[in-house]
């Protein structure tokens, strides 16, 4: 008899609860609502014309457009011919080529003494402003015709290494080390400041980007202006023969301090 009771009252007070809700929903008017919804659902075909349909288009019919660099055939031009520049280039890549260094002519007046113009895509990365420009140098295939086999001459190449610690661009080539980029391109055996200071060639010769001076020198950055600022008015010739000097005078007085100490 107790579990029927019980079962009665569970019973009752769902029931209470249910009614509760109802009034609840007939007071926020949600009920009127939800008839509305229910009443769209049983409308016949005809009212529901203006309902927009999907329909699925079948395109297994169409022919694929295929571009002719892919499939390994020619492009030829209007009149069934094909039109070749002197280096096997169809018409459209002359006027390509013509258009980018037109505009390469365009910047090279204000951007060459930077270093290049800015490209993310086309550009190459300097080390140490680690930007990525267009060199903009007169007879620059890769950047004036976005030729990519051919090397940048606006940009370093270390002799020894090789990697991105030896390329950098004429304006931070010029203030952050004092060299000219038509030296270091006539020079075959350059070699970029990490392989410098690695075989000893040129003592205290470092590179002064902020990555090396953080990470293998655990040195604060110099910054861009207040070091060039200083290495000039000091007569230093870039920011590198400032910090050369400094590394000099600093270790000297170390081995001065161990002689005193001894």
């Amino acid at each position: 008899m107790g579990t029927f009771k019980t079962k009665s009252d569970y019973e009752e007070l769902r029931n209470a609860r249910i009614v509760e809700n109802q009034a609840r929903l007939a007071t926020l008017g949600l009920q009127k609502t939800l008839s509305e919804l229910r009443s769209l659902n049983s409308l016949p075909k005809s009212d529901k014309a203006h309902i927009r349909k999907y329909c699925k288009v079948d395109y297994s019919a169409a022919p694929l457009r295929r571009s002719a660099r892919l499939v390994g055939e020619p492009p030829s031009s209007e009149d069934g011919k094909l039109s070749l520049g002197e280096d096997g280039d169809t018409e459209k890549d002359l006027r390509r080529r013509s258009r980018i260094s037109k505009e390469a002519l365009r910047q090279r007046s204000e951007s060459k003494a930077r270093g290049g113009a800015y490209d993310p895509v086309n550009g190459i990365s300097c080390h140490f402003c680690k930007v990525k420009k267009l060199c903009c140098e007169e007879d620059c295939k890769r950047c004036g015709y976005l030729d990519m086999d051919q090397p940048c001459i606006g940009k370093t190449d270390c002799s020894v290494c090789h990697s991105s610690n030896g390329i950098f661009c004429r304006a931070c080539l010029l203030v952050r080390y004092g060299e000219e980029m038509e030296d270091v391109r006539s020079n075959k055996e350059w070699m970029c400041p990490h392989c410098t200071e690695e075989k000893g060639t040129k003592p205290y010769w470092i590179c002064n980007s902020s990555t090396c001076l953080k990470k293998w020198r655990k040195m604060i950055p110099t910054g861009i202006r207040i070091a060039l600022s200083q290495a000039r008015e000091m007569k230093y010739k870039s920011v590198a023969h400032l910090l050369m000097d400094v590394l000099q005078t600093s270790k000297s007085r170390q081995i001065g301090d161990d002689e005193d100490t001894e």
